[in-house]
């Protein structure tokens, strides 16, 4: 089955739930208001149902293959890629000064998300350049940024990250790789980095490698980090490439998913030096590939929501067309598609209320970042800055861990046919369980909740947040219908588990660290659900009012698909309350011995 870009959904969340028309009159958005978004939206659909979508299934079977220091990608890329940059669709939100076109966020992200769910393998290369871009823009001199970001943001060459290393996974502190200043005011670069994204590629004539190094004598630990652009060919001064740089691609990695992409070991320096470039101040290079880490990780969230609804609408596709067995309400006397079978219909409804409640809680977090950037008003931008920064989490955590359960549910729906490889159902499930590791394990996401987003401003970003979910709840009560009660009745309670949740960590914290994180991932989970719900809550009552104004049947859907996230999903908010807060002992209590 071919994809289909969500565009309808995606239009409603930005118009009632992102407020795009808020968005459009910020500085430098005039022209980004919802008939922007709307035209943008059809051509990116166009472009990755007609161009990226038929490549997914290719590059599961023919993945990226290296020979002798040379990664070829799967046949199709390269050419996809070239159109892809031709489109403009790397600079979409990017500044205009550097040639792109400076769109919102709230646009640009379900762009992303259009991308990934046509091809994950592929979308990689242009997330992980997004990545460079912020970094460069946010802290490389005005001489780097003149040499490269043109280039990156018209996706004529493609950006890395270089963090991992053989001993240092998500423990950068442990990072070995060496920087040796010379007298030019350039650096020599040695090391080994592993896992990078594209680290290799035919698609791009030239790879601008972020890499983080220590330079010599610097602080031990992640003190004494910097980061450095090491291109894979030099540049030379009237933007021309020139001489190819010491960093070399040793292999690439075998993989459970997104196969197409090549995962990269670079060896950097083993013919006297790779060159580089330092980025912004020696010494404060965690910092700046930060920038990096989160943009990347709100993009794998989003990742998370892609693959969710590729799965979902194979699954949809399937149960129309599969004849199995006799309705259990007698309704057709003879075998009936599987999708006239309750539990079938359950599945595909906690598919699709999981997708669009992430999907809601996406396009709001990208609304937040955007008013933070752009807003005229500090005090705005900065209640936007905490509220993106506390999200950033959820919906990379929560998003890739509700993408998992998705996806499982996908191939549950083919029975049988679902775990034979020709279906493609599995494709999607494999695909997703990186998304749960990379850019920061759930855990490691969770930890950041905890202790960044939590216990440094003592829960007043989740607290003002479950303000505004009582202004949703009284808007469901207004309305007054079963429908409408039940889901206030579900949103209070989730909102009461939320705070008091927030409550146990914060406290916590300061007295026994070890139940705070104990809880971790389940606040975690437990977050995501209810600002997920929330959202879906909000988009009940949009829907409610919109009724008789036309498109009555995506309004009643969208209104189904909300009563049943908060029946299924958000009413599971008590009991994770319970066990984080009632549960935290047991967590640690057996000894170490015992295991």
């Amino acid at each position: 089955m071919s994809y289909v870009a969500p565009v309808k959904d995606m239009l409603f969340n930005m118009q009632h739930l992102a407020a795009l028309d808020e968005i459009a009159k910020m500085p430098g958005f005039e022209e980004a208001g919802l008939e922007t978004a709307q035209a943008v939206l059809e051509e990116c659909a166009r472009f990755n149902q007609d161009v990226i979508a038929p490549l997914n299934w290719e590059g599961d079977k023919n993945p990226s293959s290296w020979k002798n220091g040379v990664v070829t990608t799967t046949p199709g890329f390269k050419q996809a890629y070239q159109q892809y940059a031709e489109g403009g669709w790397q600079g979409l939100q990017h500044p205009a000064d550097f040639g792109g076109q400076g769109l919102p966020k709230t646009i640009g992200a379900a762009c992303i998300e259009m991308l990934n769910a046509a091809n994950m393998s592929f979308a990689l290369c242009p997330l992980l350049t997004d990545g460079a871009i912020e970094a460069l823009l946010t802290a490389g001199s005005d001489e780097l940024k003149a040499t490269y970001l043109d280039k990156l943001v018209s996706g004529e060459w493609t950006g890395t990250m270089n963090l991992t290393e053989p001993q240092a996974g998500s423990d950068l502190s442990m990072v070995r790789s060496r920087a040796e200043p010379q007298a030019d005011g350039t650096y020599k670069v040695f090391g080994t980095k592993i896992y990078i994204t594209y680290g290799e590629h035919d698609m791009a004539d030239n790879i601008v490698h972020l890499v983080l190094a220590r330079v010599s004598g610097a602080p031990e630990g992640v003190k004494g980090i910097s980061l450095f652009v090491v291109p894979k060919f030099l540049v030379n001064p009237d933007g021309s490439l020139g001489t190819r740089n010491d960093v070399h691609c040793v292999s690439i990695e075998h993989k459970m998913g997104i196969k197409a992409s090549p995962t990269a070991v670079l060896q950097y320096g083993d013919h006297g030096g790779a060159v580089g470039f330092l980025v912004g101040q020696e010494n404060r290079g965690l910092e700046y590939m930060f920038i990096m880490m989160n943009a990347a990780r709100y993009a794998v969230g989003v990742q998370g929501i892609s693959v969710a609804d590729r799965s979902y609408q194979k699954a949809t596709q399937y149960a129309r067309d599969r004849v199995q067995s006799r309705p259990v309400d007698g309704s057709i006397k003879a075998a009936a598609p599987i999708i006239h079978h309750p539990d079938v219909r359950r599945m595909l409804m906690t598919m699709r209320a999981y997708t669009e409640g992430c999907r809601a809680m996406a396009s709001v977090a990208a609304a937040a970042y955007d008013a933070a950037h752009h807003h005229p008003d500090a005090d705005t931008r900065r209640q936007n800055q905490a509220v993106y920064e506390y999200m950033v989490p959820l919906v990379k955590g929560f998003s890739t861990e509700m993408s998992l359960e998705v996806t499982s549910l996908g191939v549950q729906v083919h029975g049988g046919m679902g775990f034979i490889e020709e279906t493609g159902a599995a494709q999607y499930y494999r695909d997703a369980k990186i998304l749960t590791i990379y850019e920061g394990t759930t855990a490691i996401q969770a930890n950041d909740l905890v202790g960044r987003k939590t216990v440094r401003d003592g829960g007043q970003t989740p607290k003002a947040l479950a303000a505004q979910m009582q202004v949703t709840q009284a808007d469901l009560l207004k309305i007054g219908t079963l429908d409408a009660q039940a889901i206030a009745k579900r949103l209070a309670a989730a909102r009461q588990a939320l705070l008091d949740v927030v409550e146990f960590i914060v406290q916590a914290a300061a007295h026994d660290p070890n139940a705070a994180y104990a809880g971790s991932v389940p606040y975690l989970m437990l977050a995501g659900n209810v600002m997920a719900g929330w959202q879906m809550a909000r988009s009940f009552v949009v829907a409610h009012h919109a009724l008789g104004h036309g498109d009555d049947s995506f309004m009643q859907a969208k209104m189904s698909t909300a009563r049943f996230y908060a029946d299924h999903i958000l009413s599971k908010a008590p009991g994770m309350r319970d066990s984080i807060v009632d549960g935290a002992d047991s967590v640690t209590s057996m000894a170490l011995e015992a295991f």
